[in-house]
């Protein structure tokens, strides 16, 4: 395995919001090259850094993972949503100026369909590909397995079937009483949304920091 592939795959298992992604690269190149000119070959350096996912697992384990506060959660749903309504609005405008008059309810019902689903599609994916929608990404959240690590797609998925199934206001009501303050959906895909704040990226530099025992591997 060449050392790219190996640090790319370490990077793969950690949220793309994680903080000094480039400096755990830096770090994981410096552990590698140590290893090689005390005479290990390349093979023998990656294998004794071990899996790549058990390894981004310590550092995720060294970076706090503080549950999101309320008020960001809901400005960060509330700013998605503003944007797919205002997306949809400008097609009803065009549809307005160009269609016939007839036409104009069967526009604006497409309109609203189009729109509740391309906010599903939408949410879905990007959370699933960046770990954050663009209201997480203004309000400083991101997406995560419990355990830190990027969410697959499935997990995605099972996070909006309440806004597929209409039951959001009673899936987010158990997040009032959650440690993680997780939605229902959230525990049953095993996902959580956490901050994402410079403050974090600090505590992380502390914990990153401190993982120089990997020259013991």
């Amino acid at each position: 395995m060449k050392e790219n592939e190996y640090i790319d795959k370490v990077l793969a298992c950690l949220p793309r919001a994680t903080p000094l992604r480039a400096q755990i690269a830096l770090e994981l190149r410096g552990h590698i090259a140590e290893r090689m000119s005390q005479g290990q070959s390349l093979e023998e350096a990656v294998a004794q850094l071990g899996d790549p996912a058990t390894l981004a697992g310590s550092y995720l384990s060294a970076v706090p993972l503080e549950p999101a506060p309320y008020l960001p959660r809901i400005a960060a749903k509330l700013v998605d949503m503003g944007a797919v309504i205002a997306i949809g609005s400008l097609f009803v405008l065009i549809a307005w100026l160009v269609l016939p008059e007839e036409m104009l309810p069967f526009a604006a019902g497409a309109a609203v369909v189009a729109c509740g689903l391309g906010f599903l599609v939408y949410t879905i994916t990007a959370e699933h590909r960046k770990g954050q929608t663009i209201g997480k990404r203004l309000a400083g959240l991101q997406v995560v397995t419990e355990s830190g690590t990027p969410i697959s797609l499935g997990q995605s998925i099972v996070r909006q079937l309440p806004m597929a199934l209409q039951i959001l206001w009673i899936d987010a009501f158990f997040a009032l009483f959650t440690d993680r303050r997780q939605r229902a959906f959230e525990m049953l895909s095993k996902t959580r949304v956490v901050s994402a704040s410079a403050q974090s990226a600090s505590e992380a530099a502390q914990g990153t920091m401190g993982l120089g025992s990997l020259g013991s591997y």
